[in-house]
């Protein structure tokens, strides 16, 4: 096993690269889904040549932006991804193994909300501040069940470090007895990275929304710690449902490595098998059927750690 530094070293780098198979992974699909067949090699090098384009493309500006915002959402939203991702165990141990993980998560989670919503202010546009207020809108959609899921987690195990959470699941996956706290899970980790059916905020009814002003490095960087914010939910879903590192044959990282990316492709298949929800219509599914739903799954996980006087299945 890693020592914690070593781990905070190797954390950017195994960011950047799921990063980098959301979007070949992403293209693939968009391919597909248009006829294409350019190959397998054309989908590798397809996510560098377009860094490129956007690094040599030229910065746009309104008439009275207000850089500084614009900088701090960018820059909060990719500083707030690489924090979240920083609680989860790299096997059995996380670069920040915090004895309140599941609250840090939660909490660089909000950070991300404030980013976008200074990225949509930061140009004073129209068109990009209502994608900004529309991501909010959001996150106070999906927020209250996304709290009980992840709560549900933390209760089973009676602990809200990840470590004690991955190891409380040692004999079954709380994804097998908490099935609602899960699915809820994944939708709110699509929500919060404003993914696939979820990506209202960028909608092209609004010109782009919260990136419509962005081009160039300030697009480019958007657009990274949009797809880190996925990743980090995406493994933050491992040790809190798939049981982190337990698994037979590999060692712990590599389960982990397997499980983050295949709940990656997961929500990446799903972008393209889903229409954008309305956000009216996602706030009435979020508070009408998931709310109800975590709550009954986190009662009914309380009852059996009091029946069996501790957590853990």
């Amino acid at each position: 096993m890693m020592a914690a530094p070593a781990m905070v070293l190797v954390l950017p780098v195994l960011l950047v690269a799921a990063v980098w198979c959301v979007a070949v992974l992403d293209g693939v699909l968009a391919d597909r889904a248009a006829g294409h067949r350019g190959g397998a090699g054309r989908s590798l090098v397809r996510p560098g040549q377009e860094v490129a384009r956007l690094l040599a493309g030229q910065r746009r500006t309104t008439q009275a932006a207000d850089g500084l915002l614009r900088w701090a959402g960018i820059a909060g939203l990719i500083v707030a991804s690489v924090l979240a991702a920083g609680v989860v165990p790299l096997g059995w141990k996380a670069p920040a193994d915090l004895s309140v993980g599941v609250v840090w998560f939660n909490a660089m989670e909000v950070v991300a909300w404030a980013a976008v919503w200074l990225v949509g202010w930061g140009p004073d546009s129209a068109l990009s501040l209502v994608g900004g207020y529309r991501f909010v809108a959001q996150g106070l959609a999906y927020e209250l069940p996304h709290m009980f899921a992840i709560i549900t987690a933390a209760l089973g195990a009676g602990s809200l470090r990840m470590s004690d959470i991955v190891d409380a699941q040692a004999g079954l996956w709380f994804a097998v007895w908490m099935p609602a706290a899960f699915a809820a899970y994944l939708l709110s980790a699509a929500a919060m990275a404003f993914w696939g059916p979820f990506d209202a905020p960028l909608g092209r009814d609004v010109a782009g929304g919260a990136a419509a002003e962005l081009s160039g490095v300030d697009r480019l960087l958007f657009e990274g710690g949009r797809r880190l914010l996925l990743v980090a939910a995406a493994a933050v879903a491992v040790p809190l449902f798939l049981g982190g590192g337990h698994g037979p044959w590999l060692p712990a990282g590599a389960w982990v490595l397997v499980k983050t990316l295949a709940v990656l492709a997961l929500l990446v298949w799903l972008r393209h098998r889903l229409p954008v929800v309305r956000m009216d219509r996602w706030t009435e599914i979020s508070w009408i059927v998931l709310l109800p739903l975590t709550m009954v799954q986190a009662l009914a996980v309380a009852l059996v750690v009091l029946a069996r006087g501790g957590g853990g299945p």
